[in-house]
């Protein structure tokens, strides 16, 4: 489930010592490419049972987490146990019982055999919460008809790249507000040019972005004073995204011993009540327009409620949910993107005449120019890569059997596809540890310049940032045309250059891979 981090150099640095390692299970060779051949071709006499796995003991997690400093760390620590274990094993630690894999090749054999209705992980703490507050169990809760009958009545005008274009013009009202944001800061800093903490205020970008198409309607994020509500609803995001993986650790038992579970209700409390009030005012709003005999118009809201595909309580629920996988992965991306751009200059001024040759004189982009700047979504790519949102993904096989290597796993076996592993393995991606958007160019179609070299196709579901099939991220138009829109008037603007003492920041998993620690850059505008 979750993921940890710091550098690349100190993953592969503790994979390969041996010194790093406690005394426990002994290592075994990495044998990704047996494995991952092996896995239909077996006979049932020759498969081994999920108890035949290699993994950690608990003493040795608990030493790796707690002595070794992995607790915020996970991402690395997929590089570390494959080294020693291949790249199919077995972690228990308190309440889970996980079989992680981390090759490309297993990880497509578990995605193929997750049935019609795929589910992720279990979260029995939202389910709680749900029930405890009689609401609809929503799009990460329900399973089965009852979650497909959702995702169906999402998708239509999220997953058509010409239905996302038409929310264009709204998005490019938010970037143009976080331009004026962004020289704000700047004007209003010691050097005139370093904007502090930029992830945070990408977050309130995302945030703002999404919430317009979403609720139809402007909070007020990147204004100098934000408004209450607003804050609120930020904070409480915030607040449920750290505690939601913590509530997980402890039994329901110690609900009333420990303030943790108290934290998360109030938590969701807030999520949940300011996007009710954001969602009928909406309503209201809709409704009188139609009374004076307007068109009842809109975005993303209005479709779902003039759909009536879903009731009321689970619009509620599901908008609130979609906001919460939006925004993070528009603002944590946009923030590693310009990080890596600032101390790589050749990509940047590439990425600069790219985004001028389409739009000269600094002509807003549109939807229709992104399809002519294949560098910026290569530069997106890139940090997926490097810093894949979710740096792992859950599957729950609760269906049927599922062969997986050498492996049988019974019903209800709770695979972790090691997302992080597979994108920084060197057999995948040549120099992985390199910021190289080039290698997702292809020659011939206008991304690669003429000679230039780029790397050999990688295996498909070694870089699945969004997911892939029915249980994919539902959003993920709507984030890359946000992300493109945005880094592309950035560029435009401003010349991203780091802090002069340009310090190293790491990233640390909190469910999300996140910045270890403030990035702060310096924006000078463009002659």
């Amino acid at each position: 489930m979750g993921s940890l981090a710091r550098s690349l150099r100190l993953s592969v640095r503790c994979a390969r010592s041996p010194a790093g390692t406690p005394a426990g299970p002994e290592p075994l060779h990495r044998a990704s490419k047996h494995l991952s051949a092996g896995a239909s071709s077996g006979t049932a006499g020759g498969l081994k049972s999920i108890d035949e796995l290699p993994g950690p003991s608990l003493p040795t997690t608990l030493y790796w987490l707690f002595l070794r400093g992995y607790a915020d760390k996970s991402h690395l620590l997929q590089g570390l146990q494959r080294s020693l274990y291949g790249p199919i094993w077995r972690s228990r630690f308190g309440p889970f019982d996980i079989v992680n894999v981390a090759s490309p090749e297993l990880i497509a054999q578990v995605i193929r055999q997750e049935g019609r209705y795929p589910t992720r992980a279990e979260l029995p703490h939202w389910k709680e919460y749900r029930e405890l507050r009689g609401q609809a169990y929503g799009l990460h809760v329900d399973t089965g008809p009852e979650w497909y009958r959702i995702r169906s009545a999402l998708n239509p005008k999220m997953l058509k790249l010409r239905e996302v274009s038409a929310y264009a013009p709204l998005i490019q009202q938010v970037v143009g507000d976080l331009l004026k944001r962004v020289e704000l800061l700047r004007g209003g800093s010691r050097d005139g040019a370093t904007v502090p903490n930029v992830a945070a205020e990408l977050h309130k970008f995302g945030f703002e972005g999404i919430s317009s198409i979403l609720f139809e309607t402007r909070l007020g994020c990147l204004r100098e004073e934000i408004p209450p509500e607003t804050q609120r609803f930020i904070n409480a995001v915030n607040a449920m995204m750290t505690l939601s993986e913590t509530v997980l650790l402890f039994p329901r038992w110690s609900r009333g011993l420990l303030p943790l579970w108290g934290r998360f209700v109030r938590a969701w409390d807030d999520l949940y009540d300011v996007a009710r009030t954001l969602i009928d005012r909406r309503i209201s709003d809709l409704e009188a327009q139609e009374g004076r005999g307007q068109p009842a118009e809109g975005a993303y809201l209005a479709h779902l409620l003039s759909s009536q595909r879903l009731s009321r309580a689970e619009v509620y629920v599901t908008v609130t949910e979609l906001l919460l996988g939006a925004v993070d992965t528009t603002s944590n991306t946009l923030s590693w993107a310009l990080y890596r751009l600032a101390r790589h200059r050749g990509v940047q001024d590439r990425l600069h005449r790219e985004v001028s040759s389409v739009c000269p004189h600094r002509r807003e982009p549109g939807a229709a120019d992104l399809s002519r700047m294949p560098y910026l979504k290569a530069v997106i790519k890139e940090t997926l890569r490097i810093y894949p949102v979710v740096p792992g993904n859950g599957r729950f096989v609760a269906e049927a059997e599922v062969v997986v290597g050498n492996y049988r796993f019974p019903k209800k076996t709770q695979f972790h596809l090691c997302h992080y592993a597979t994108c920084h393995d060197e057999e995948q991606f040549e120099g992985a540890e390199l910021f190289a958007p080039e290698r997702w160019l292809r020659p011939g179609a206008g991304g690669a310049a003429c000679g230039e070299r780029t790397s050999p196709r990688h295996h498909p579901y070694s870089f699945i940032p969004f997911g892939v099939g029915v249980r994919a991220c539902v959003g993920k138009r709507l984030a890359e045309m946000e992300m493109f829109l945005a880094l592309s008037r950035l560029i435009q603007h401003y010349d991203v250059r780091p802090e002069p003492a340009d310090p190293l920041v790491e990233p640390k998993t909190r469910t999300l891979l996140i910045p270890a620690k403030p990035i702060n850059l310096r924006f000078l505008p463009r002659a």
